[in-house]
């Protein structure tokens, strides 16, 4: 991952951005290089660009027309370029322990994030200015293994969902048959490109991973009890040090 040498100054405006409680800032992420299939099958498929203009987002006067939202935090952003404001994050407790990389989970602990953060009311902003560029997978294995963890990863995310906001429950079983339509009809728009720049192999490895996300989720659940919150102020976890930092730094950039 690259990031721009304005990075910091424009998550700092993000968090400036007019709009209320502002707790999460997204930024645009590109291809720091496209030669090899491999490469262009997952930028075309994993849509990293959310677009070239500021958005506001909360589960009130900002709230989306997508009819999934807010489960479809994955619109809004990526783990490869976030940011929390940290008494914030302290607040919602922290990332999900059982979900992200090195888990059974595989992932979703970006996602879950960003779904705790509109549950609670706060607003996230896209910032397009904010830019990192990331390095995909070179090669056809590695992306078959990615694809494969984006599922779980996914899966995993909406379960988590689900047992650490139970309030969501209803909402979510209401929307559960056009969530399920949107996953795996051929027709829906996140298959529509199935076939030609993201095979049916990759698709049956996401979909395989979907359904053994919760699975997954309950696994590494079991093996992160006594894992330590964020919001346990006695012993701060590394993410919530660098999160300060982050907070610190920012300040000083956005009085200059």
């Amino acid at each position: 991952m690259i990031l721009d040498r304005r990075w910091l100054t424009e998550i700092s405006r993000g968090f400036r951005a007019a709009a209320p409680n502002v707790a999460c800032v997204t930024g645009l992420i590109m291809p720091a290089e496209l030669q090899t299939q491999a490469q262009l099958m997952l930028e075309t498929h994993g849509h990293f660009g959310k677009g070239f203009e500021q958005r506001v987002v909360n589960c009130g006067t900002h709230r989306p027309a997508d009819p999934l939202f807010p489960f479809t935090t994955g619109k809004l952003g990526s783990g490869a370029n976030m940011a929390f404001r940290t008494d914030r994050l302290r607040q919602l407790g922290g990332f999900d322990p059982a979900t992200g990389t090195g888990t059974a989970a595989r992932g979703g602990d970006d996602l879950a994030a960003f779904f705790s953060v509109l549950a609670a009311g706060y607003s996230l902003v896209y910032q397009p200015t904010a830019l990192a560029w990331h390095h995909h997978r070179r090669d056809l294995e590695a992306l078959r293994n990615q694809a494969s963890g984006y599922g779980i990863g996914l899966g995993a995310y909406l379960t988590s969902a689900l047992v650490n906001h139970p309030a969501m429950a209803v909402q979510a079983l209401r929307l559960a048959p056009a969530g399920l339509r949107y996953a795996f009809h051929p027709a829906s728009p996140r298959n529509a490109r199935v076939g030609s720049s993201w095979p049916r192999q990759l698709v049956w490895r996401e979909r395989r991973g979907l359904v053994l996300g919760p699975l997954a989720y309950g696994v590494s659940r079991l093996r992160s009890r006594g894992a330590r919150r964020p919001d346990d102020t006695r012993r701060p976890s590394a993410m919530t040090q660098a999160q300060t930092g982050f907070t610190q730094v920012a300040q000083k950039v956005s009085s200059r």
